[in-house]
């Protein structure tokens, strides 16, 4: 068992954007290709009506509490530029998603089942690099659903972009009618591998996932 206070120090390290290592998000030649935009989805009925107190980017530990949320640890990140390949820095990125057990930080979701020890939502400013960071668990179904990731991208109090990502390999994405709804081209760009952490003794997860988005505010 890890001592707390190791893993509380670990935990500060990554909410800074640095538990991984700078290199380990900034991997060059990703844009050596023509630059397609990242395709918005829906932002869905689950966003959160009622924020809760702790609103980091790390969603697996609850403000100062040391039981972890239900669910395989994951390392989301990225970067997110615009069409031009230019990093977009200060931009608010917010995550959300269902917990461990399928179930949504919101008033109409089932409270009894939910893991009270998941945060259900993050935000967190990209760097000069335009790098996001987070740590959550990795999704799960729930009926009807794929499992996703919900994300949004917004600047000077204005939403720019709206999305999902979703599991690579995973038999669910065959029947889900959002990720349907794009063609092959677009699926490829909200599709994310899930990777093992290297020599991650719990078996954590690593993914990323780069947004290529427009600078004009959506309605």
């Amino acid at each position: 068992m890890r001592c707390p206070l190791i893993e509380v120090w670990d935990r500060r390290r990554f909410l800074t954007g640095i538990g991984l290592g700078a290199s380990a998000f900034l991997t060059p030649g990703v844009f050596a290709e023509a630059l397609q935009a990242t395709p918005s989805q829906a932002e869905g009925p689950f966003f959160p009506d009622k924020l809760p107190l702790d609103t980091d980017n790390d969603l697996v530990i609850v403000g100062d509490q040391l039981t972890p949320a239900v669910g395989q640890v994951t390392y989301l990140r990225g970067t997110v530029r615009d069409l031009h390949g230019q990093a977009i820095k200060n931009a608010l990125v917010e995550i959300w998603q269902v917990d461990g057990k399928g179930v949504y930080l919101h008033s109409a979701a089932p409270k009894e089942g939910q893991d009270q020890n998941f945060q259900g939502y993050g935000k967190f400013l990209t760097d000069s690099k335009g790098a996001y960071y987070f740590r959550t668990v990795k999704p799960v179904s729930y009926p009807g659903r794929a499992p996703h990731i919900h994300i949004a991208v917004s600047q000077k109090g204005r939403r720019l972009f709206t999305s999902q990502c979703y599991v690579a390999d995973e038999k669910a994405n065959r029947n889900d009618f959002l990720y349907q709804q794009l063609e092959a081209k677009e699926r490829k760009h909200v599709t994310v591998q899930f990777n093992p952490l290297p020599k991650s003794p719990t078996q954590e997860l690593v993914a990323r996932w780069d947004l290529v988005i427009g600078l004009t505010p959506q309605k």
